[in-house]
């Protein structure tokens, strides 16, 4: 007998399909953990096949599927089957967290571009250029936890903000001068990190 394991860690006969929707309904707003197993069951491929003509990524699309059905596990307590029908609360889900990765994935370019214009202001390096996509590893890897604060509160502002020189000044009171000595020393210094091989991949 095949069965699915639960997010508790538990297993679940799938075989004992309910066919009853209402029933099914029911019983996974009770709590029922054999519900949930044929929830999962039923209605696992349509979430992935809706992440991943989403997304355009198989990985990403199965990592949103495992957070939708965590999300509905955890959150089976709002389910309220006299509100509306189980799949379609489930594809509400489904549709959150896969907006939720795409503004994720939005927000990642938004840093990779806003450093790149950081980037224009600081020195070339001494040696080789700056690895595709290290930027974003090292905001990421928590990198920047490592600078010293003045220079991490300027970077942080423009990687995660978005801000420029003139509105981190405006912003933080620091003039424009010194923001872009901050700006052009943090750089300075993870670029080091990046040319040492100090930066995790």
């Amino acid at each position: 007998m095949h069965t699915t394991e639960t997010p508790t860690g538990r297993t679940a006969p799938v075989g004992e399909i309910m066919s009853d929707e209402d029933e099914l309904a029911r019983s996974f707003a009770a709590f029922d953990e054999r519900a949930f197993a044929v929830v999962h069951s039923r209605w696992r491929p349509l979430v992935h096949a809706m992440a991943a003509r989403a997304l355009g990524d198989a990985q990403e699309a199965e990592d949103v599927t495992q957070q939708v059905f965590l999300a509905a596990w955890l959150g089976r307590g709002r389910f309220r089957p006299e509100q509306g029908a189980l799949g379609a609360w489930i594809s509400g889900i489904a549709h959150r967290k896969t907006a939720d990765a795409l503004a994720a994935r939005a927000r990642r370019a938004r840093l990779v571009e806003a450093a790149g214009r950081t980037l224009a202001v600081a020195p070339a390096p001494r040696t080789g250029g700056v690895p595709d996509g290290a930027l974003d590893r090292v905001v990421l890897s928590g990198e920047l936890v490592r600078l010293p604060r003045p220079q991490r509160q300027v970077l942080r502002l423009a990687f995660y903000e978005d801000l420029t020189h003139v509105q981190i000044a405006e912003r933080t009171g620091i003039p424009l001068g010194t923001v872009k000595s901050h700006a052009r020393r943090g750089l300075h210094r993870l670029r080091d990190r990046i040319g040492s091989g100090g930066l995790a991949a």
